[in-house]
């Protein structure tokens, strides 16, 4: 008996746009966040079509497909970036549509963040860690649809490397300079180029990117020595980057003022309550939602004990860490597992039953057990912690 073949529900081709392997469906409609990047990078690189195919239990996959596809075009030279005053209103005042579900961010904001983008700004994303910087910066890459580039400037321990290349020495070719990809990015006209975690940047990082940034010089020089060529950056690109800014945040640096000037700030709001509810059951839709509010809430109550002037923290519970969170209650754990390994170990043990992990430890079994121990929080409090949010 012959196998039977299935045919996908949809079809895309996977090809290299910056660093990133991006794909498009037969209408040329970008279908990138749909797949995974390892599925894309390998299909970019072997020449082969991924489709979209309907397993036994409902759900989709996509995977290789030998069968045929129009070929949308894709080239970069011809980025179809508005010019006109008009096209470039209507399309900033209509691009809430293209937000993310996932990604939590007033219409105003997201509206100032593609407008930033689209006038070619310097754009800075700041808040706290784990608020959704990274999401937000690689929402606007899809949405406008450029070829873009991703650099983490806080992992790299070699910023002169990273920024503009090395020299190199082979027996056969001897002594030669060989540019890094940063130099290719910023030749690439229209690109959006995402700047990682600047504020765990090295200083020598910032020092060779204030002439890049600053819109009366944008360049690159390639060495000090005076007859060394400068790099131009091409026309329309823009630059994102995400910081954390913050006494609190002990790998960060203070960044130089002169730095900061050469962006347009873009700040990264805390989640309420509400908004961290709809978030978690928009990710975790098979987990019971009473678990996922009360998930909201306990992070919710330690962000506003954080911040409360008597404050028995240093710091409340991130999106980042209840979306984890979240992940090990959809994995089977329960709650109070969950929060074990994820969220305890945040806080100091110094003070035995006075610490800060006591503290939480009693804020979390509140939503554990069944109403019999004792309450933690009177009316009042609980009244304070509801006017706070």
């Amino acid at each position: 008996m012959s196998k039977q073949v299935s045919t996908p529900t949809d079809v895309v081709r996977c090809e290299f746009s910056g660093n990133r392997a991006n794909a498009f469906d037969t209408n040329g409609v970008k279908r990138t966040s749909e797949i995974t990047v390892g599925a894309r990078q390998k299909a970019a690189k072997g020449g082969y079509l991924l489709g979209k195919f309907q397993t036994k239990n409902g759900k989709f996959q996509w995977r290789k497909w030998e069968g045929e596809i129009s070929t949308p075009t894709t080239d970069q030279s011809s980025v179809d970036v508005p010019t006109n005053h008009a096209e470039v209103l209507n399309f900033i005042h209509s691009s809430y549509s293209l937000k993310p579900t996932g990604l939590m961010m007033t219409e105003l904001k997201w509206k100032y963040l593609i407008r930033s983008a689209v006038r070619g700004k310097n754009i800075m994303m700041t808040g706290p860690a784990g608020c959704g910087k990274t999401m937000a910066a690689k929402s606007v890459v899809n949405s406008l649809d450029r070829p873009d580039y991703y650099f983490n400037l806080g992992a790299t321990q070699d910023p002169r490397g990273t920024l503009i290349g090395n020299t190199h020495f082979e027996k056969n070719k001897g002594t030669y300079f060989s540019e890094s990809l940063f130099v290719k990015a910023i030749q690439t006209p229209n690109s959006v180029i995402l700047l990682d975690e600047l504020s765990r940047a090295h200083p020598d990082a910032w020092n060779i990117l204030m002439t890049v940034l600053d819109y009366g010089q944008r360049y690159l020089r390639l060495d000090e020595q005076d007859n060394q060529a400068t790099i131009k950056v091409a026309d329309g690109v823009t630059f994102v980057a995400t910081a954390n800014i913050g006494n609190e945040y002990t790998s960060t640096r203070v960044m130089d003022k002169a730095l900061m000037d050469r962006f347009t700030i873009v700040e990264m709001d805390v989640l309420n309550e509400d908004d961290e509810t709809q978030l978690l059951n928009y990710m975790f839709p098979s987990v019971d939602s009473t678990i996922l509010s009360n998930v909201a809430k306990i992070a919710t109550l330690t962000r506003s004990e954080s911040n409360s002037d008597t404050a028995r923290i240093n710091g409340g519970i991130s999106t980042r860490c209840t979306v984890e969170l979240c992940g090990l209650l959809f994995d089977g754990f329960s709650l109070e597992e969950s929060a074990e390994v994820c969220i305890y170990p945040q806080y100091d043990t110094t003070g035995g039953v006075d610490s800060e992990r006591t503290f939480v430890k009693q804020i979390v079994q509140k939503f554990c057990d069944d109403g019999s121990s004792d309450e933690l929080f009177n009316e009042e409090e609980m009244e304070e912690a509801e006017e706070a949010k």
